[in-house]
């Protein structure tokens, strides 16, 4: 369904937008410093993938069934693990493919989709983060008007807002795409579709494309994250501002999980697309890019799991229902045989 409304949306591109290229499939030249351990790498990705669809289900599970979790902040969770499954899956299962592959492709609409896809995940969790960060505000600096500031609607608008910027970014990024003359080569030096490695074979003037790049890069990732951090210095100094210690830990301890996942997320994006290209190897960009492509939608249900006391309450009692339901169903099965 979603790679035939991509396929809708590029054919609706105007013929004069479209590229004249000749280029019909991209070769991706990511792990392919190391033939000998291309099952590993399989196994390895393939763990993780599963680890990630795993626990991130859990999470969407477990804040639907527990009545203690009906509220904005797991609201805003469940958002979030539902978007690390659609990042994941954006990029892991082609990666997974590509290593039984000798020559590793992909075909140019499914550049271009991978890329829609990218993008929108990327940029929605960018402002559903910053919209997660001002409900922990709110709660913390502003308790008694939680619940009016807080409501049904604003979350659904906060959910909905977030999702809408992602795609505008990502329609705008993609037509821009679209419209490229790529000459040649077709090698992607990395494991997946990006704007910037596009850029890089394109022989048209780019100009444009890289103008919108570094616009969205100030709105979409710029901006929420210093949404999030003034957001939090605000929490912090309300946090520091209780008397008691018991107090302040019980405070902090509401917005440890979030926080945590914040600096992962900025800090393995700014790594990824901030540092300078020139000096470091094809093996260390593909290390920094799993870090944030790869790891961190794993590493978001186990963070919240971890650090965070209803959430273990509430997947101890998920699971703990599942094996009960398990016994009963073979206990069944043997009596009546």
């Amino acid at each position: 369904m979603a790679s035939f409304f991509f396929h809708c949306f590029v054919a609706a591109v105007p013929p004069e937008m479209n590229n004249q290229t000749d280029v019909t499939e991209f070769i991706f030249l990511g792990f392919s410093n190391h033939p000998n351990l291309q099952s590993l790498f399989f196994l390895v990705f393939l763990v993780i993938y599963l680890t990630t669809l795993f626990g991130n289900t859990l999470i969407i599970m477990a804040t639907r069934v527990s009545p203690a979790l009906h509220i904005p902040m797991y609201y805003f969770l469940s958002n979030l693990s539902f978007l690390d499954i659609c990042y994941s899956s954006t990029t892991i299962p082609v990666m997974l493919m590509n290593f039984f592959r000798e020559k590793k492709t992909i075909s140019y609409d499914s550049c271009l989709s991978q890329v829609f896809f990218l993008v929108t995940c990327a940029g929605a969790e960018c402002v559903l983060l910053a919209a997660m960060a001002y409900d922990r505000y709110v709660a913390i600096c502003h308790p008694l008007q939680y619940p009016v500031l807080m409501s049904v609607k604003v979350c659904v608008f906060l959910v909905t807002g977030s999702w809408l910027c992602g795609l505008v970014n990502s329609v705008t990024h993609t037509v821009l795409a679209a419209t490229l003359t790529l000459c040649g080569p077709n090698q992607i030096s990395h494991f997946l579709c990006d704007i910037p490695f596009l850029l890089k074979l394109s022989c048209s003037d780019t100009s444009l494309n890289e103008f919108v790049l570094h616009v969205a890069s100030a709105t979409i990732g710029l901006s929420p994250c210093l949404f999030t951090a003034v957001s939090y210095i605000l929490i912090i100094s309300a946090i520091l501002r209780i008397p008691s210690a018991q107090g302040r830990s019980k405070a902090f301890s509401t917005c440890a999980s979030h926080l945590t996942v914040v600096v992962v997320f900025y800090g393995t994006a700014n790594f990824n697309y901030d540092r300078p290209r020139e000096g470091y190897s094809l093996d260390m960009d593909i290390l920094v890019s799993v870090l944030f492509c790869v790891m961190t939608p794993m590493l978001n249900p186990i963070i919240y799991s971890l650090r965070n006391k209803e959430v273990k309450c509430a997947l101890r009692k998920l699971v703990g229902g599942y094996v009960f339901l398990g016994n009963i169903l073979s206990r069944g099965q043997w009596s009546s045989n």
